[in-house]
Formats: structure tokens, C-alpha cells, sequence
């Protein structure tokens, strides 16, 4: 629903967005998972999420330990497979079929990046289908094509993290969706294609953009709903916002403080667009939150379907 105020008139009358608590969402979601991993224990079934981790990078390792503190805290076991930066294609496959051949293993992931000279897309084919935790498997996003727009049927394959969280998020503050007009910024395979086809599916009109875009502002502005996934810290401007749109912010760029000298997250919209905005979510505190527990989602729902 298109909205009257101008920016200038938002912005006399003191507004602020509301903040899309990613966090508190995740919460809600980990107590749900927390019951249905009990219940699947109590019929002898016991999620487990495999990770398979290549080289030391300070901010896979971060996250792959985030990952294992979240499972245990909903009751999943965790399988983590750790190689060297000098692994080889052939020891990187080896523990995927490891993966794959492992009953403990409900689903798992490969975190990325990989090592130069790998090939993430012919590691993400060899994966089982069924047990890919991320949703990034050419089968799974394929699945996204294939959907009946509209949401009719069901989509039974898991759906990429970091999209599946954003959706959750609009609808869990009732933002419309369906007739609504997006503004994607990136087109990465995690994030832009993958969440362009879900919301397609849920009957919105999805526009992606990207570095070869003319003009990525005017886009922008002619958007109901705006998902920042750039990763270039304050890109999203105020002025180039409709006033009340959603905004969510998946950027996150490490950024040093000139007064204090200590580094602190930015995300890819510039702190003023609060002002214009009808919902805004953080960084940190937001999407990424939301990302890990659509992780643990895809997981329970894949010891589930066993």
C-alpha cells in the first residue's frame, strides 16, 4: 500500500522505522525447533548438522563456530569436519561423501568460500540433495524455478537460509508481500537469485539489481520493500528511499571507528534512512541471526521428512 508522506514530511514529523528485531525472532524460532527436536528424540530420530570447513579464513571459522553453539542449544548434534588450506580437490570430496554417507549427518554444509582452485559449484553437486542444510544444491534452487507462483503446493527441499530468513521476517511484522514491489541490491548466489525466485513465487515483482545497473537509485526508490546485499557500507541513501518502505539489510562490511580506533559492522544502509523507512532491521542483529536459525530450520525439517 503506497504511503502519502513525503520524505521531508517524515522526517519533520520525527519518524523512525521500526526496528525488524532479528534477534528476538531467532529466539522465537530456536524454542520452536527446541520442542520439535524433543519430539523427534522421543521416536528415536536425532537431527545432526554436519559442517565441512577448508582453511583457517577468521571469518569462516567465526561463523562455523556460531553454527555448533546454535545447534546446541536446540538439542542437534554436530559433526564438524575441519581440513587444511593445502587440502585437495580429492580430500575436499572425501569428506563430502563422508557427509553424505553418514547416518549421524541429517543435513550439512560446505562453507564458503572456498580455497582458489576449488570449485564451490562441482563441491555443491556432489552433495546429497536431501541433506543440504543450506539450500544452495542446483536441484534445491531449482525447485524455486519450478514452484507454482502464488505459494500453491509446497516446496519439500530446503530453501537457502539467509532468503527463508528474510521472508520469515516480513511476515512475522505483517509487511505485504504479494503485489508488492522489491528493490533487490546483489545478485549473489546466496542472497539475490535465490530470494528474487521466492519472492517471485510469493507473487511479488522482484527486481534485482547489480554493478551493471544504471541506475541503482531510481530502483531503489520505486520499492515497497528494498534487501541491501551489496556489501558497501551506507550505499542506501535516504533520499533514495519511498517513504515507508521495508528495509532490510544484509550487508555487513568491517569498518574502523576514526574516534576510537576499534572496528565495529556496518550494514549497506546509512543510518539516516530510519528516518524515511517504515521498517528497518540492524546490523548486527538482524538478517544475520535469522540466516543461523533458518540453518537449524533446514536441519529439523530434513530429520522430519526421514
Amino acid at each position: 500500500m503506497a504511503l502519502e508522506n513525503t520524505t521531508s514530511e517524515a522526517q519533520e514529523q520525527g519518524h523512525v522505522a521500526v526496528r525488524v528485531d532479528g534477534t528476538a525472532l531467532a529466539g522465537k524460532v530456536k524454542d520452536d525447533l527446541r520442542a520439535r527436536v524433543a519430539t523427534l528424540k522421543e521416536r528415536g530420530i536425532h537431527p545432526g548438522l554436519g559442517t565441512i570447513l577448508v582453511g583457517t579464513n577468521p571469518a569462516s571459522l567465526s561463523y562455523i563456530a556460531g553454527k555448533h553453539r546454535d545447534c546446541a542449544e536446540v538439542g542437534i548434534e554436530s559433526i564438524r569436519l575441519d581440513l587444511p588450506e593445502s587440502a585437495s580437490e580429492q580430500e575436499v570430496r572425501d569428506a563430502i561423501r563422508f557427509m553424505n554417507q553418514n547416518p549421524l549427518v541429517t543435513a550439512f554444509i560446505i562453507q564458503l568460500p572456498l580455497p582458489e582452485g576449488i570449485d564451490p559449484t562441482a563441491m555443491l553437486e556432489l552433495m546429497d540433495p536431501h541433506k543440504d542444510a543450506d539450500g544452495l544444491h542446483p536441484l534445491n534452487l531449482g525447485e524455486l524455478v519450478l514452484a507454482v507462483p502464488g505459494g500453491q503446493g509446497t516446496i519439500d527441499t530446503p530453501l537457502s537460509c539467509t532468503p527463508r530468513g528474510i521472508v520469515e521476517m516480513l511476515q512475522e511484522y505483517d509487511i505485504p508481500i504479494a503485489g508488492q514491489h522489491v528493490t533487490i541490491i546483489g545478485q549473489g548466489l546466496t542472497v539475490g537469485r535465490p530470494l528474487g525466485l521466492l519472492l517471485t513465487r510469493l507473487e511479488a515483482t522482484a527486481t534485482l539489481t547489480h554493478s551493471r545497473t544504471a541506475d541503482v537509485a531510481a530502483e531503489v526508490r520505486r520499492a515497497d520493500i528494498v534487501v541491501a546485499a551489496a556489501g558497501v557500507a551506507g550505499l542506501v541513501k535516504a533520499d533514495w528511499l519511498k517513504p515507508g518502505a521495508a528495509v532490510i539489510d544484509v550487508g555487513i562490511t568491517r569498518v574502523i571507528d576514526p574516534e576510537t580506533g576499534k572496528a565495529r559492522l556496518r550494514g549497506d544502509v546509512d543510518p539516516a534512512a530510519a528516518s524515511v523507512a517504515g521498517y528497518l532491521s540492524p546490523v548486527p542483529g538482524g538478517v544475520g541471526p535469522m540466516t543461523r536459525a533458518m540453518l537449524l530450520k533446514n536441519v529439523v525439517e530434513a530429520a522430519e521428512r526421514r
